[in-house]
């Protein structure tokens, strides 16, 4: 209803703007005398012809759709329509004024058609420099009004379609006091070549120069078809200087295609480490998840939380999520329900040490697929309390391998970890036993039970980089264990969705290992993060060495000398061959592992020492 007013309210003042333009032609041309014999011989054409030349101008400007634009984002773009709508109705015009074999000197169509563009292009612009009056007083007061703000000058990186959107919307936006000044674009044929008169000023190498030239204060990166190995390079580059670095999503990340300033953000770390998206299988993973009772044990934390949100897009019968720590669990649940409200959910409050509730939720609910995430995770914690490691994460994942073989399960994935390989610590030796007792169920029971290792994961909790934020806003020092500790690490949703395509590959008694790339050095993720956060490492922000915590190793491994690599069809996954599968073996160590529950943490940790051979304890 508002547009309509608005239209109509336009369509009423370019009446009177064109009337306005045919008076104002008359008295140009006939220098003022519009008595005279000259001006009295045409200007009667013009009269009896009025409301039929508005008619077809205002049908030519709505047909040239001009009444469909923003007037409050009015810019060149906007003026040269105008421009293009005046020349098509003034030809209108004459047409017109030819099929009746009516004149008017040529000399009124010319002026006509500058004072068309002139008037309503005037009033049209006006109305965005009026809007941004408005806007400047609301936001900033009677006194912001008299201020120069000086506006942000911005470097784009990327001369294409993205990066045209971007300059073209911070011109319109006066309110987000940004100027548009120079383009890097890596292509040669672009250099010199201006859009929305911003000049493209060279390539990725020429970043620094034309930041100190150019006294740049922001860069925005608009590739979002980028590799993310081309925007690592990128931002290696302009870490060398001490601009705000923004970036905007990549190109999966868009709706209808569409950049707004809205969806730029800052860079982030995952920017740097995360890889290319990763290609999955929909219809394998679909086989065995959809239509299906789906359990996920731990699904509030970090990965079993991402499990159960990739899990509905395969469509369920069910979803399961049992957790112990209730805030998770109803935060994941109240998402799940909010998006998916269709959704056959259950949450459970249980823990996987309980095998009686365990078997409860199980008799009642007969899962088909089993993830298992829930374990303790945090190496020093476990260190310092190795019976609650051993309870959790052997004697759970015990409770439901046992839950799933006895009710039926056709597929149960453990979550495993790279601490498991050559364990030096409590918690990756509890993993590495917890691989043990998957791969000798397998042999003894219908269920397929596997095994997915991975490394660190970008942004869990409790992992180093949400630790390493922290630091940086409080002023630090940034704390590295070791300048030479080195980690794998993978996003989120990444890992995931290679667990969903690994579980699909199971045949039972894998371990599947996840290509983690290349290993990154700790004291690196912290310098980029700095610099990313703005401040220079070492000069505006300290970087303390505090040394390896217990149980800590400087590099992590993915995978045991005995158990072998062998690639599948997924070029991001492999599998090893099962090393242990003893299932009486396994029961009389664990019968005498729960007696020494009770015991010193030492105690325990030399008898998982003749667990597991591989187990090199530190403390």
């Amino acid at each position: 209803m508002r547009k309509k007013v608005m239209v109509t309210l336009l369509a009423v003042v370019d009446a009177i703007l064109i009337n306005l333009g045919f008076l104002l032609a008359f008295y140009i041309r006939f220098e003022g005398d519009l008595t005279g014999s000259f001006a009295s011989q045409y200007l009667p054409i013009y009269l009896e012809n009025a409301i039929t030349l508005t008619l077809i101008k205002l049908g030519l400007f709505y047909l040239f759709g001009m009444y469909k634009n923003l007037w409050k984002y009015a810019s060149i773009e906007e003026l040269l329509q105008i421009v293009t709508c005046s020349f098509a109705a003034n030809a209108g015009v004459v047409t017109y004024m030819m099929m009746t074999q009516q004149a008017l000197p040529r000399g009124i169509y010319i002026l006509i058609f500058i004072l068309d563009t002139v008037l309503i292009g005037g009033v049209r612009l006006s109305y965005r420099i009026t809007r941004g009056f408005r806007e400047d007083l609301k936001h900033h007061g009677i006194e912001g009004l008299f201020k120069n703000k000086a506006k942000k000058r911005i470097m784009i990186i990327g001369a294409g379609q993205a990066g045209a959107m971007i300059i073209k919307e911070l011109k319109r936006r006066d309110s987000l006091y940004s100027k548009p000044v120079a383009i890097i674009d890596d292509n040669d044929a672009k250099l010199g070549a201006k859009i929305h008169g911003v000049p493209v000023m060279g390539d990725r190498y020429h970043i620094k120069k034309v930041v100190d030239s150019e006294k740049i204060d922001e860069i925005i990166i608009a590739i979002p078809s980028a590799y993310k190995k081309e925007i690592r390079e990128i931002v290696e580059e302009c870490s060398k200087t001490k601009c705000k670095l923004k970036i905007v999503p990549g190109i999966y990340e868009f709706i209808e295609g569409q950049v707004s300033i809205k969806e730029i953000r800052d860079v982030e770390i995952e920017d740097l480490l995360g890889r290319e998206p990763v290609k999955v299988d929909l219809e394998e993973i679909s086989c065995y998840l959809t239509e299906k009772v789906v359990l996920v044990t731990g699904g509030g934390g970090s990965i079993g939380s991402e499990l159960c949100r990739q899990i509905v897009g395969f469509h369920p019968r069910k979803l399961l999520i049992v957790d112990i720590y209730e805030n998770n669990a109803y935060d994941i649940q109240n998402e799940l329900v909010r998006k998916y409200p269709d959704l056959d959910l259950e949450v459970l409050i249980a823990s996987v040490r309980d095998k009686r509730r365990l078997e409860e939720i199980f008799t009642l609910h007969s899962p088909e697929v089993v993830f298992h995430a829930a374990a303790h995770k945090h190496v020093p914690l476990m260190e310092a309390s190795p019976q609650e490691a051993i309870k959790n994460n052997i004697f759970g994942t015990k409770n439901v391998a046992e839950c799933a073989h006895e009710y039926g399960a056709k597929r149960f994935v453990l979550i495993s970890t790279d601490k498991a390989v050559n364990p030096t610590n409590i918690m990756g030796a509890t993993k590495r036993v917890a691989e043990m007792i998957i791969q000798s169920m397998n042999l003894v029971s219908k269920t397929e039970f596997v095994a997915v290792r991975f490394g660190n994961v970008l942004g869990s909790n409790g992992s180093v980089i949400p630790l390493f934020k922290k630091q940086i806003a409080e002023g630090g020092p940034v704390t590295v264990t070791d300048p030479e500790v080195t980690r794998y690490f993978m996003t989120i949703p990444e890992a995931v969705q290679l667990v969903i395509q690994a579980g699909s590959m199971a045949k039972g008694g894998e371990i599947f290992v996840l290509d983690m790339g290349e290993p990154v050095r700790i004291m690196d993720l912290a310098k980029n993060l700095i610099r990313l956060s703005g401040f220079e490492p070492e000069v505006d922000m300290p970087i303390e060495i505090v040394g390896l915590r217990p149980g800590e190793k400087l590099y992590e491994e993915l995978l045991m000398d005995e158990e072998g690599l062998e690639s599948t069809k997924h070029d991001k996954i492999f599998v090893g061959k099962p090393v242990f599968t003893d299932l009486r073996l396994l029961h009389r160590e664990l019968d005498i592992l729960t007696e020494l529950l009770w015991n010193e943490p030492d105690a325990i940790k030399e008898y998982m020492v003749k667990m597991v051979p591989t187990y090199k304890k530190t403390s």
